[in-house]
């Protein structure tokens, strides 16, 4: 996980996730549109996973 993802899952999460498929943005917008910390957390999972 690059400091430019962490960095961009903190800004705006769904962007950071972008190369990880359209599911994954998806979840991510949703837990962002309920909340900012949620998405946030979700992202770095995510990206913390794949890697």
């Amino acid at each position: 996980m690059s400091v430019f993802r962490v960095i961009l899952s903190i800004i705006f999460p769904p962007l950071a996730v972008l190369d990880r498929g359209c599911g994954s943005v998806l979840i991510v917008f949703i837990l962002t549109m309920l909340g900012w910390i949620p998405g946030v957390i979700a992202a770095l999972i995510i990206l913390n996973k794949n890697d």
